[in-house]
C-alpha cells in the first residue's frame, strides 16, 4: 500500500482531553471524534458552551470531525414505545451537538441484546412485542431525516455481536448512504474468542457497508481499550483486509490511555498516516 493512499488515523476524546492533545489533533491535522455527547448531563445542560469551546480550540483544524452519540442506559432496539422515544430524543440531541462542531458522522451502538443471538432471551413475539430488528428500524428511521439534512452519517457499531451478517443486513436494510457500519476492533476480537468472527472477517463481510472503525487493542478477555499494538489483536490481518477494500473507512483510535502512543505505533508499522 503506497504512503499516499494510507488513511490518516484520528482520535476519539472529549473536550477535556482535547486540551491535552491539541497538538496531536490540530498540529498534525488528525480527524477527531468527540465523546461529550454521550454525557446525558451535558446534553441536559449548556452543551452549546462546550461546542463553542471545542470550535475555538479547533481553529485551523481541517480534518473530518465526528461524535460518539448517546448510548449510556440506551438501546436502539427498545420495543417499549416510551423508552424508544427517549432514545430517539437523545440521539436527535446528539445530532444537534454534532452539527454545532461540523461533525459528519455519529456512532451509535447496536442493540445490547445481541440482535437476536442471545440464547437466554425468549423471542419477543412470545411476549407480544416488536422484534428487535423492527424496533431498530423504527428508531433509526426517526432520526435519519435529520442526519441527512446535516449530512451526518449514522455509524452503527458492533457491541456484543458475534455474527457480522445480522448487523450488516440491518445496516443494508436502510438503503441509505447515511447509515453505515462501525467496527470496534476490540469488541469484535472479544467476540471472536467466544466463537464469533474475527475483526478482519468483519471487514471482508461488511465491504462497502463499512464506514468507520474504532481501533482499540485487547487481550480478548475484556473491553480494555488499549492503544493498538499493546494487546493480542492481529493488526496485520485487519489492515490486510482493509487494503483489499475499494474504499477507505474512517479510522479512529478509541483508547483510555495515551492516544498518541497508538498513533505512533500504527504509523511506524506502516498501517496509517
Amino acid at each position: 500500500m503506497s504512503s499516499a493512499s494510507k488513511s490518516t488515523v484520528g482520535v476519539s476524546l472529549n473536550l477535556k482531553r482535547l486540551k491535552e492533545y491539541h497538538g496531536l489533533i490540530v498540529g498534525q491535522q488528525r480527524p477527531v471524534e468527540f465523546q461529550d455527547a454521550a454525557n446525558s448531563g451535558l446534553l441536559d445542560g449548556d452543551w452549546k458552551a462546550a461546542t463553542s469551546e471545542i470550535n475555538s480550540l479547533l481553529d485551523g483544524h481541517t480534518a473530518f470531525r465526528g461524535i460518539h452519540g448517546p448510548f449510556i442506559d440506551l438501546t436502539i432496539g427498545a420495543s417499549d414505545l416510551k423508552i424508544r422515544q427517549a432514545v430517539i430524543d437523545r440521539l436527535l440531541q446528539g445530532l444537534e451537538f454534532g452539527a454545532e462542531i461540523g461533525a459528519t458522522h455519529m456512532v451509535i451502538h447496536s442493540p445490547t441484546r445481541y440482535l437476536g443471538t442471545n440464547p437466554y432471551e425468549p423471542p419477543r413475539s412470545v411476549l407480544g412485542l416488536t422484534d428487535e430488528f423492527g424496533s431498530v428500524t423504527a428508531t433509526v428511521e426517526a432520526i435519519l431525516p435529520r442526519a441527512q439534512e446535516l449530512n451526518c452519517v449514522i455509524m452503527i457499531e458492533n457491541l456484543y455481536d458475534r455474527n457480522p451478517y445480522r448487523l450488516c443486513r440491518m445496516v443494508e436494510s436502510f438503503q441509505s448512504e447515511h447509515v453505515r457500519l462501525s467496527l470496534d476492533t476490540g469488541h469484535a476480537f472479544i467476540a471472536s474468542n467466544q466463537g464469533g468472527a474475527s475483526p478482519d472477517h468483519w471487514v471482508r463481510l461488511a465491504g462497502e457497508l463499512l464506514g468507520h472503525l474504532h481501533l482499540q487493542d485487547s487481550d480478548g478477555d475484556a473491553d480494555r481499550h488499549w492503544p493498538p499494538g499493546i494487546g493480542d489483536l492481529s493488526w496485520y490481518a485487519l489492515f490486510k483486509a482493509l487494503d483489499e477494500q475499494d474504499h477507505q473507512p474512517r479510522l479512529i483510535i478509541e483508547t483510555f490511555d495515551d492516544p498518541a502512543q497508538g498513533v505512533d505505533w500504527l504509523v511506524k508499522q506502516g498501517y496509517t498516516a
